[in-house]
């Protein structure tokens, strides 16, 4: 069996689908074109790729903090999604445990886009998902983590971390940054995507300039704490990026089938409640 026939959840893209769900005023960007992804258009890669579930992440982009986009596929999914939402600063904890209701598992946090300082006030939120049992999920890029160290100790918040945590592959897995990261994995709350290589490696050399990074990431974190996800559709990338090549490199990082199993499949279930 490959790659393509193994059951897996894809646990980091978005949708944008301004047509049915027009884009918040203060979103930082607007996805047009070929970024453009709507429901049925993922659930056609989803189905062509032998995809059976997705944890769907509410963006920055387009959205901001509407989650209508994303609130309408988990209720028409049946099952098949699980999502992550931005929400306001000073959202009520009734308001939070409502989107959990409706199969919101956490909520995204973006000092890589927004700076360290976006960080200032998310205790409050931070401990409202504590108490809920649900994810703050955080997208930090280089050494960005370094400054989320206190933070993250004294809120007993589940976390997940985007995208190998973007480290700057000319650093090496020495940074201090990634090496902050490696010691999170300590805390036995926090979880890492395995996903968003191409944010930070060279496109002609993916496997090449994350292999070091994904696995210190597996051996810190083990196979029970992590997950993968494509970053489907891809907004602003430089160059183009498929689904099918970013299996295969999948593959090649985790040639074992046993391991693939349970980062691709077993993991995110267990984690994210699906059935």
């Amino acid at each position: 069996m490959n790659i393509f026939d193994e059951p897996k959840i894809d646990c980091h893209n978005h949708l944008f689908d301004p047509a049915r769900f027009p884009y918040h005023p203060d979103a930082p960007y607007a996805p047009s074109g070929q970024e453009i992804a709507t429901l049925e258009q993922f659930s056609e890669v989803m189905d062509t790729y032998g995809v059976r579930q997705a944890l769907l992440v509410g963006p920055n982009s387009g959205y901001h903090t509407d989650n209508r986009c994303l609130l309408h596929a988990l209720a028409v999914g049946q099952g098949r999604f699980r999502g992550i939402a931005v929400v306001e600063r000073d959202i009520p904890i009734d308001r939070l445990a409502a989107l959990k209701e409706q199969g919101v598992v956490g909520v995204a946090f973006n000092p890589a886009l927004y700076g360290i300082e976006h960080m200032d006030t998310a205790e409050a939120n931070f401990g409202k998902l504590a108490e809920l049992g649900m994810f703050a999920q955080i997208q930090v890029c280089e050494d960005q983590l370094l400054h989320l160290h206190g933070l993250l100790e004294r809120n007993p918040v589940r976390v997940l971390v985007d995208h190998c945590g973007r480290p700057d592959v000319s650093a090496g897995v020495q940074q201090a940054g990634f090496q902050a990261l490696l010691k999170l994995a300590r805390s036995g709350r926090a979880s890492v995507k395995l996903s968003g290589m191409q944010k930070f490696a060279a496109a002609e050399d993916l496997h090449g300039q994350s292999y070091a990074y994904v696995h210190a990431l597996i051996n810190a974190f083990g196979p029970d704490a992590c997950v993968w996800g494509s970053d489907w559709p891809f907004i602003r990338q430089r160059s183009r990026v498929d689904y099918g090549p970013l299996l295969k490199l999948a593959e090649r990082l985790m040639p074992d089938p046993h391991l693939r199993r349970k980062i691709m499949w077993d993991t995110p279930r267990r984690l994210f409640g699906f059935a």
